[in-house]
């Protein structure tokens, strides 16, 4: 909302539909990077990622988490340059089933 940069990653998992329908690792990273080459904020960054995939993929069982750091933060007011914002959203069995969740939360907290 500054229209300063926001700098980070995005992780993403879903589980199929019934249909088995799947698709390529690098759409993923399209649908990403299209909501996040415009003005952005982080919280609707990750609701439009969401949505979109749970359209695209034609099931509720999507999750995205992503971890950022704001040049507003760093640049701007506060300058605290050893913050980041982490903003999650949770679908279908992400959001019901603790183990599903967990496993999720795992695998990307094994990415740090």
């Amino acid at each position: 909302h500054h229209f300063q940069t926001i700098y980070g990653k995005c992780h993403v998992s879903y589980i199929p539909a019934a249909n088995g329908f799947v698709i390529g690792l690098s759409k993923l990273n399209r649908v990403v990077n299209f909501f996040a080459r415009r003005p952005q904020v982080q919280e609707r960054l990750t609701e439009q990622v969401f949505r979109a995939l749970q359209l695209i993929l034609g099931t509720d069982n999507v999750a995205v988490y992503m971890e950022c750091d704001h040049f507003c933060v760093k640049a701007r007011g506060v300058e605290d340059v050893n913050s980041s914002m982490v903003t999650s959203r949770l679908g279908g069995a992400y959001f019901d089933i603790p183990e599903a969740r967990s496993e999720f939360m795992s695998i990307v907290h094994s990415h740090d």
